[in-house]
C-alpha cells in the first residue's frame, strides 16, 4: 500500500489492541488471535500492532515480530495494519523493516529514548525511520515529545510522512500546528477516547481508540455522533461510559493499559497482566471496574 493510499484509508476509528500476556508474562499469541478475530469484524480505519496500549516498550524485537505477524495474518488485508516502532534509530529502523517484510501497511513512530533533544536530532531520528521502508509513516507526539508548529513543519518535509497522531490533548497547540502545516499531513486525535468531543470540534475526523479492545461498537458510535455534530447524544455516552473509565485509568500510572486488559478478562477475551514498570489494577480498583461493567453491558 502506497503512502497516499494509506492516508486515504485513515478516516474513522483506529484500534490499538493490547498485547496479551500469560501469568508468567510470556506472550499469549492464541489470546491475541482470539481478540483480533472479534475486533476485525468491525469497520475500522486501521489496526496498530504493538503500540502504546500494546506495550511496545516491553517487547523484544523477536516478540514484536511475533505480534506483528499475528496481526497481519488475522487481519488478512481487511483493514490496514500499522506497526509501532521506537527506542533509537537503529532499533526503530530494524523494527520497521521486519514489520514491512511481515506485510504491514504503515509505520507508527514513537518518540526516541532521549528526552527533549535538539530539533535537528529529532528530524534525523524520524528521517532514519522513514528511510527504512517505503511505507507511509505516522508520527506519534506523546509524553515529553510535544513539538511546536515550526518543528512539525520541518518534519512534514519527510518524504513518506503522511500523518500526525497527537497524544498530548492540547487542543490549542494542535490547532496552531494544523494551521501552520495545513493539509500536508493527515491529523489524528490520539490522546484517548475521552478527547473525541474536543478533537472533532476542531475538525479532526480520525481518532485512536483503546476502548475498541472491549467495545468497538462504542468507539465507532463516538466517531459517528461526533462527526454528525450530535453533541447531546455524544455527551450522554461520554458521561455514562467513557469519562468514568478514564477517571479510573488516571488513578495510577499504567492503568491506561491494565484497566483495558482487566476489562477484557472480565469479558472472556485475553488480557492478562501487564509487564513492569506498568502495574495491574489494585483489588479496590478492580471492584470499581466490576461495578462499572454493568453500564457497559449493552456495548460489549
Amino acid at each position: 500500500m502506497r503512502p497516499a493510499e494509506l492516508r486515504e484509508r485513515l478516516h474513522g476509528v483506529i484500534a490499538f489492541p493490547v498485547t496479551p500476556f500469560k501469568a508468567d508474562l510470556s506472550l499469549d499469541i492464541p489470546g491475541l488471535r482470539k481478540n483480533l478475530q472479534a475486533l476485525v469484524s468491525h469497520p475500522l480505519a486501521a489496526i496498530v500492532a504493538a503500540a502504546g496500549t500494546g506495550e511496545l516498550y516491553s517487547l523484544t524485537m523477536e516478540e514484536h515480530q511475533q505480534v506483528v505477524q499475528t496481526v497481519v495474518e488475522v487481519v488478512n488485508g481487511r483493514v490496514p495494519v500499522l506497526a509501532g516502532v521506537g527506542f533509537n534509530p537503529a532499533i526503530a529502523a530494524g523494527l520497521a523493516k521486519q514489520s514491512a517484510h511481515a506485510g504491514v501497511n504503515g509505520i507508527l513512530a514513537f518518540p526516541p529514548y532521549y528526552p527533549s533533544p535538539d530539533d535537528d536530532g529529532i528530524v534525523a531520528y524520524y528521517a532514519a525511520i522513514g528511510e527504512a521502508t517505503p511505507l507511509g509513516l505516522l508520527i506519534y507526539s506523546r509524553d515529553w515529545f510535544n513539538p511546536g508548529p515550526a518543528l512539525v513543519e520541518k518534519l512534514a518535509n519527510l518524504p513518506t510522512l503522511i500523518a500526525w497522531k497527537d497524544g498530548q490533548a492540547d487542543a490549542r497547540r494542535y490547532q496552531l500546528i494544523r494551521q501552520r502545516v495545513g493539509d500536508r499531513l493527515h491529523w489524528i486525535g490520539g490522546a484517548g477516547d475521552d478527547m473525541v468531543p474536543a478533537y472533532y470540534s476542531i475538525g479532526i475526523r480520525t481518532y485512536t481508540s483503546s476502548i475498541a479492545n472491549v467495545a468497538p461498537r462504542l468507539s465507532l458510535k463516538l466517531h459517528e455522533l461526533a462527526s454528525a455534530g450530535r453533541s447531546e447524544d455524544l455527551s450522554e455516552l461520554m458521561n455514562e461510559l467513557v469519562i468514568p473509565l478514564y477517571a479510573l485509568r488516571a488513578r495510577r500510572k499504567g492503568y491506561e493499559v491494565s484497566s483495558m486488559k482487566a476489562m477484557m478478562d472480565l469479558l472472556g477475551l485475553a488480557g492478562g497482566p501487564v509487564r513492569p514498570p506498568l502495574v495491574d489494577l489494585a483489588p479496590a480498583d478492580m471492584e470499581t471496574l466490576r461495578g462499572m461493567m454493568r453500564t457497559w453491558k449493552p456495548w460489549v
